[in-house]
């Protein structure tokens, strides 16, 4: 069934049930997506575990993160509990105001809802079952406030006194138990329901009187997720409210609050803030969030897919300079997981390393033909002699044997590179001015663009470890070598704790040139200050730096001198650029242009895509059209769009219409002869008056008081 018109109505096909099939969306995305049906299911079985690994590991993650701000919540709220109960001068002044929990989060947002939701989850299973949380969307006015605290605390409908409520709704709402809208009411409620707790459970014996105490008067918690975004007004009335019915309602507040904890006294007047009694909270800041994230699920060997420089650098710049938010940072992993599962068929290869030595055997000709034609599989082969070429490149027995190997040495690589990473970032870190950066992400960034040992930050950063103290330095190597204990490198780490034996036995007192070094050092500085021609200061200046390079070094320089050579063969051995690495396309993900276009939207240049070239999202061939053409079968949005483009800064909507008509009338296969043929009828009328009304709402167009029967133009030039 076509349409010509999306204005006309909406369609509904609905399928058979014989052919219906229950798939989630990514296997869908797999199957009717995929160039190879060869190995699809396998790839999206490998899909699905990591993407399934990297949403578990981070909701535990993101719990570990919090935990020790959320028991510090939990405390508070059981320490003001407990206060309620006391008789003494102290405790009644508090409680005559409402504890109140400034939670500060930071500015990303979107990473607040898991924080609030293990909140809420942790307080109703330790502390109290009435917990209610509300945002400012749905909080416009006090009265939607109360109600949405009513209901969520009492767990049914409320009805409010408004005059403009229709009939329909007041009728709706008889037929399901509801109650009046005021903090009485649930003061009422609240007393009903301690009291069949009290009576609930006679027999039990509880350890003490105050645990006793807090479960019979549990308090009522209402979590404001957005503070900022609240009316300051609707806020300081619901507070004022709260205030006079605190002696019979144990209310305790939780503000989220995502820039500064100045924000309660620019929102609140003194008069309601002195009614709150407020503790501030601080969460893990966002960028420790990230580092954690990544040292998770990136820099290590466990997790096989990876992420190319360019990828890493997208990502982070989305991240530091857009939304500081790690849920986004993530959902730009699963996205990029997402894609190389689908475009690369030889991502079966991209999991642990005995499964994917097994399906290196299972490859088909076609595959390993894929592998014949990948750069680094290419550049491997013209290493080889000719004979080996010949049998890389006709035997496909050959080929699997050889590509087990190469598998092999991709994992290896992988568990070597990550330690060694950690352990230069761990010298390079505490130096002046972070000639390598601060973070390890820095550090990791440029590993993945260039060999390290090559950068300049690299030189410097190896001359000022030879300046460091020699406590300093034995501390650095003593960190490394827990690295390499924690990683298992054996071989390394033997190594390593033979330069500290040798460190520790190095006696400290010999110095015994120091005097003739002193002496050698004064005697050119003194003529350095006699003499003031030119060729003799170039030549005294040149002696200066002989002597200091012939000067004989200490034992403790020598002995720093050999650790940090062998740190820098540690360095030039694993840390090589994973482009140089045979088969690496099977798990790195390179196409930071398709991430920065699904996350980086550009809702402008996508909307004027779709109104000048409607077959792209469509598919429907009658809206198929040359030389940027519109087809007269297009949507009337479409159509009035593409007529909007050839008018001035003013548009004329009476040429506008006539216009419209004429193609309508065009795409209905009228007679163009026929006296009827682009006449103005009611239906094409309401047809372009509703497009001209979707081109305003999307910004193209505006009413104007200059002539009453145009409109204005607000958009220039194409996509």
């Amino acid at each position: 069934m076509s349409t010509s018109s999306v204005s006309k109505g909406c369609f509904v096909f609905k399928p058979s049930a014989k052919k219906k099939k229950k798939t989630s969306s990514l296997e869908d995305y797999f199957t009717v997506g995929c160039e190879v049906a060869e190995t699809s299911e396998i790839r999206f079985r490998l899909c699905q575990d990591l993407w399934d690994k990297i949403k578990t590991d981070t909701e535990v993650l993101q719990d570990e993160l919090n935990r020790k701000i959320l028991d510090s919540l939990l405390d508070f709220t059981r320490k003001c509990s407990s206060t309620r109960q006391h008789g003494d001068w102290t405790s009644q002044m508090r409680a005559s105001e409402i504890p109140t929990a400034a939670l500060l989060l930071g500015v990303n947002i979107p990473d607040h809802d898991m924080t609030f939701q293990s909140l809420s989850d942790l307080l109703q299973q330790s502390v109290t079952p009435h917990v209610a949380s509300v945002q400012a969307k749905e909080c416009a006015a006090l009265k939607y406030l109360m109600k949405r605290v009513l209901e969520r605390l009492m767990g049914t409908d409320v009805t409010m006194d408004d005059d403009d409520d229709d009939e329909e709704e007041a009728a709706s709402i008889q037929l399901h138990k509801s109650v009046h809208c005021s903090l009485g009411t649930l003061c009422d409620w609240y007393s009903t329901t301690t009291k069949k707790s009290k009576t609930g459970t006679p027999g039990k014996k509880r350890s003490s009187s105050v645990r006793d105490e807090q479960q019979q008067q549990p308090p009522v918690v209402i979590i404001f997720k957005d503070l900022e975004a609240f009316n300051p007004r609707v806020l300081q009335d619901f507070i004022l409210i709260c205030s006079r019915y605190i002696e019979r309602l144990p209310l305790m507040f939780i503000f989220g609050i995502a820039t500064s904890p100045s924000t309660i006294q620019h929102m609140l007047p003194h008069s309601v803030s002195s009614l709150l009694c407020i503790e501030l909270f601080q969460s893990l800041s966002c960028t420790q969030h990230l580092a954690t994230v990544i040292d998770k699920f990136i820099l290590t060997h466990h997790f096989p897919f990876k992420l190319s420089s360019k990828v890493m650098q997208v990502l982070i710049n989305i991240f530091l300079y857009h939304d500081f938010t790690v849920k986004n940072f993530i959902k730009g992993m699963q996205l990029a997981l997402l894609e190389h599962f689908h475009s690369q068929p030889l991502s079966v290869l991209c999991c642990k390393k005995r499964e994917a030595l097994y399906n290196v055997m299972r490859l088909s000709h076609r595959d390993l033909e894929r592998i014949r034609q990948l750069p680094s599989f290419k550049s491997y082969v013209e290493k080889q002699d000719p004979q080996e070429q010949a049998d890389l490149l006709k035997d496909d027995t050959h080929l699997k044997d050889v590509c087990q190997k190469l598998i092999k040495d991709l994992h290896k690589y992988h568990k070597n590179y990550y330690p060694i990473l950690r352990c230069l970032h761990s010298l390079t870190s505490s130096l002046p001015r972070y000639p390598l950066g601060k973070q390890i992400r820095e550090l990791y960034l440029i590993c993945l663009e260039k060999n390290v040992w090559e950068n300049e930050d690299y030189q410097s950063a190896m001359k000022l470890l030879k300046m460091l103290a020699k406590d300093e330095l034995i501390a650095s190597l003593q960190r490394c070598a827990e690295i390499l204990k924690c990683e298992k490198m054996k071989n390394a780490l033997v190594q390593l704790e033979e330069l500290l034996g040798k460190f520790q036995q190095l006696d400290t007192t010999a110095a015994e040139t120091a005097p003739s070094v002193e002496e050698s050092f004064t005697s050119p500085v003194k003529n350095l200050q006699k003499k003031t021609d030119l060729f003799q200061l170039q030549k005294t200046l040149l002696e200066m730096n002989e002597s200091r390079r012939s000067k004989k070094l200490s034992p403790f320089e020598v002995l720093r001198d050999e650790a940090l050579e062998f740190i820098d063969s540690l360095v030039k051995n694993h840390l090589s650029l994973p482009e140089s690495q045979t088969l690496n396309e099977v798990c790195y993900y390179s196409s930071s242009a398709t991430v920065r276009r699904h996350i980086n939207a550009t809702p402008r240049t996508s909307i004027r895509a779709a109104l000048s070239s409607p077959y792209y999202y469509l598919q429907n061939d009658s809206l198929k059209a040359e030389d940027g053409s519109v087809s007269n079968a297009a949507p009337d949005i479409c159509i009035a769009y593409k007529l909007h483009l050839e008018c001035g800064r003013l548009i004329n909507l009476f040429d506008w219409l006539e216009a419209y008509t004429t193609v309508v009338s065009a795409a209905e296969g009228n007679d163009p002869d026929s006296e009827n043929f682009g006449k103005v009828d009611e239906v094409k009328h309401a047809r372009f008056i509703r497009a001209v009304s979707e081109l305003e709402f999307l910004g193209f167009i505006k009413c104007t008081k200059q002539k009453t029967d145009h409109v204005a133009r607000l958009t220039w030039g194409g996509c």
